[in-house]
């Protein structure tokens, strides 16, 4: 048999001696991604029953379907969650995952309520929407709020790293990156979805609809003496009640307020406080349609964005 090609292992190795990178030899191995990722679909099919399938769930069949799917996902994801929890020290004790993963069940049917008012928010304020059906079966904003809504269950019971696998496996399929951090009230609504960035601090109400692009993030990241960046502050906005935010708005900072009943028109870029129904928008910019063949301007319209 012919020799095989080193293919320069030994470089290849002795990066992983020195850049390290890669999970502790001999020890409990890291979650798995592949796991997290088929754990959020089934997550899904428990959410959205029928919605999720290839197949119709027959009459008489629901109670004993839904008991396997739970026992099966809740299974996977505790043995997921108590890896995260012993990173860093694998003989860490792991008492905790049991209760975590109690609050976390007790809280489906919570999170299911929570998304059938995000799915009537979406009725509501999308025209194009002729059904509940097709919001579930085809609004990208839809799995990433319900992926994120059971993210948050994680991320508040402490439950490390699992709660950003999920959301970020969800941020990957839809374009919509919402932190698990992020406490986000009722009858939510993203319309398309595409760029929207929701960061872990953000505390947002109820009846609040975003629309593409629109960034709720940081101002600045607080440094210690040493110039390391200072974890665990407030560093997103808040965003009140019926507050409607649209296309490709910036809004950053720990101590910036959103007013409810406030619209903040397309391409604003906001570093402080608005209070309640304050209309924001750009009114300096201006359309101007031009002839190309004759090169002057035909047309001129006030234009706010």
């Amino acid at each position: 048999m012919d020799k095989l090609p080193n293919w320069h292992l030994p470089e290849l190795l002795a990066s992983y001696e020195k850049f390290g990178g890669l999970n502790d030899r001999n020890a409990h191995n890291t979650p798995s991604k592949r796991a997290v990722g088929q754990i959020c679909e089934d997550l899904l099919q428990l959410l959205f029953p029928g919605l999720h399938d290839t197949d119709a769930i027959l009459d008489g069949t629901l109670s004993h379907l839904t008991a396997e799917r739970l026992y099966s996902v809740i299974r996977r994801l505790q043995e997921e969650v108590r890896k995260s929890v012993r990173l860093g020290d694998p003989k860490r004790p792991t008492g905790r995952t049991a209760p975590i993963m109690d609050k976390f069940t007790r809280a489906l049917p919570i999170v299911r309520e929570l998304l059938q008012h995000d799915v009537e928010a979406a009725f509501e304020g999308d025209p194009s929407a002729l059904s509940h059906e097709e919001i579930i079966l085809s609004f990208p904003f839809i799995e990433a709020i319900a992926i994120q809504r059971l993210a948050h269950r994680l991320y508040r019971e402490g439950a490390p790293i699992i709660p950003r696998m999920m959301t970020e496996w969800a941020h990957a399929r839809t374009g919509i990156d919402i932190h698990p951090g992020a406490t986000i009230g009722s009858h939510f609504f993203i319309d398309h979805g595409t760029g929207v960035v929701i960061g872990e601090t953000c505390q947002i109400g109820s009846f609040v609809k975003l629309y593409h692009g629109v960034t709720l993030g940081a101002r600045s990241f607080a440094k210690d003496d040493a110039g390391h960046i200072v974890k665990g502050t407030k560093r997103h906005p808040d965003v009140e009640d019926h507050v409607t935010i649209y296309p490709n708005s910036t809004i950053l900072g720990g101590e910036t307020v959103i007013g409810e009943s406030s619209t903040i028109g397309a391409n604003v870029f906001l570093m402080h406080s608005v209070p309640p129904h304050s209309l924001v928008v750009y009114e300096e910019k201006q359309l101007s349609i031009l002839d190309k063949r004759a090169k002057k301007k035909v047309d001129t319209a006030e234009f706010t964005i």
